[in-house]
């Protein structure tokens, strides 16, 4: 069994300090802190995420769509579906990806 308290756990500089909590060939966790104003951009992954806000408020946009939630709301995205998250006065959110990496990830140069 592993454990992780993800309300301790440090990423001071944001998105640009996402924690890779675990990884294997089915799923990976990420946690990321979004600073206040802080937002990941539309994008898209090559897996299907699921995204949990753990603590604070998020504004998360989809298909000309955007929610507005708090601690405790999980979303779902599909493969390739483009989506955001954005945070005005900061969160931390925890993202799982599965199956990792997915068909088509990138995954650089191999020896």
């Amino acid at each position: 069994m592993q454990t992780w308290n993800l309300l301790e756990i440090d990423a001071p500089d944001g998105t640009r300090d996402p924690v890779v909590l675990h990884t294997d060939d089915e799923a990976r966790a990420v946690l990321i802190r979004l600073a206040p104003g802080q937002e990941l951009g539309e994008h898209q992954v090559k897996e299907r995420a699921w995204i949990a806000v753990v603590e604070g408020a998020v504004t998360v946009g989809s298909g000309g769509e955007a929610v507005d939630a708090g601690s405790g709301t999980l979303f779902r995205f599909d493969a390739g579906e483009r989506h955001s998250v954005a945070s005005e006065a900061g969160a931390r959110i925890l993202l799982l990806l599965a199956p990792w990496p997915g068909q088509g990830h990138y995954r650089g140069a191999r020896g």
